[in-house]
């Protein structure tokens, strides 16, 4: 007996389940990334930076990217 094809509507059932599915991952992915990042931050304490500071510090190594941050902070290049 030959099955008959997905309709458009079922189609787009199983993409919204995948969506919310993959969407439900990465919640999970983020959290586990979070406490990594935690641990590097414990490992060469970064703990005992202001929070701001360390956003602001973030956020304009992200913007020049990190290997001009690295070239710009490396001490005798």
């Amino acid at each position: 007996m030959a099955r008959s094809k997905p309709s458009a509507l079922d189609a787009l059932k199983r993409l919204r389940e995948q969506r919310e599915e993959l969407a439900q991952r990465e919640v999970k992915l983020r959290e586990e990334a979070a406490g990594e990042l935690g641990k590097l931050l414990v490992d060469c304490s970064a703990e005992t930076l202001d929070p701001g500071k360390l956003r602001q510090l973030v956020r304009a190594t992200m913007a020049i990217g990190i290997d001009a941050a690295l070239e710009r902070l490396t001490p005798g290049k």
